[in-house]
């Protein structure tokens, strides 16, 4: 899940694995594989930076800690 904002100021959480593609109409607008739509406050670029640092948490095994 990444953390966002509506346009009306209220943050949210959504499911990133749903996300088909995220434009700029100009305000950041993301499509859902079910069709549903959002339109965030973050700009496009930062929407794409949450992702990804979501699928490399999700998806690289925890590094041991140093000790």
């Amino acid at each position: 899940m990444i953390r966002l904002t509506g346009l009306n100021g209220k943050e949210f959480y959504l499911n990133a694995e749903y996300i088909e593609k995220i434009e700029a109409n100009p305000d950041t607008t993301i499509t859902l594989f079910n069709g549903k739509k959002y339109i965030v406050a973050e700009p496009v670029e930062e929407v794409v930076k949450r992702v990804l640092e979501y699928k490399k948490k999700i998806i690289l095994p925890p590094r041991p800690s140093e000790e």
